[in-house]
């Protein structure tokens, strides 16, 4: 069993969630008037059916990615978003680590996402993050609360 020198968690960033509650809202809001003020046909219902479906997924694509697990243990650093999404990365296979900021520029989005310069990145938010670039593959990119705690512990290693 390694010993954990560092755990964060990142939830999803404040846009993210406006869009959930405006989203939500919008369904609830469309069926109570429909139900209250409409003559409901045939169509509604499957029209209600389609809508709920589709909230009830988003809902549960929110609740997958609602945020960010970042671990660093002796010697390995662990970022996992989602059930489906986990990367892991020995710390002696790292070149560098630096603070960066995940922007709409250069990923396009929230989530996971890949770069204009061909990097990886598990963003929450659009702020601060973390750049690692390892010894083989892609530049990897994560949302973090502390970054520059991230790279000292990387950059040395969790002594």
């Amino acid at each position: 069993m390694e010993n954990i020198a560092f755990k964060e968690w990142v939830p999803a960033g404040n846009l993210v969630r406006l869009l959930m509650i405006s989203f939500s809202f919008l369904i609830s809001i469309g069926t109570i008037l429909l139900i209250v003020f409409g003559n409901i046909t045939t169509e509604d219902y499957y029209g209600l059916i389609f809508a709920w479906g589709v909230l009830t997924f988003v809902l549960f694509l929110f609740w997958n990615y609602r945020g960010l697990e970042i671990k660093i243990s002796t010697n390995e650093l662990t970022v996992k978003y989602g059930l489906f999404n986990k990367k892991s990365i020995r710390l002696t296979e790292i070149t560098s680590c630096r603070v960066t900021k995940a922007s709409f520029g250069r990923y396009g989005g929230i989530g996971v996402r890949y770069g204009l310069d061909g990097s990886t990145a598990y963003t929450t938010s659009f702020g601060n993050a973390v750049e690692i670039v390892p010894n083989v593959g892609r530049k990897f990119v994560f949302s973090s609360n502390n970054p520059q705690k991230i790279c000292t512990k990387v950059k040395n290693k969790t002594d």
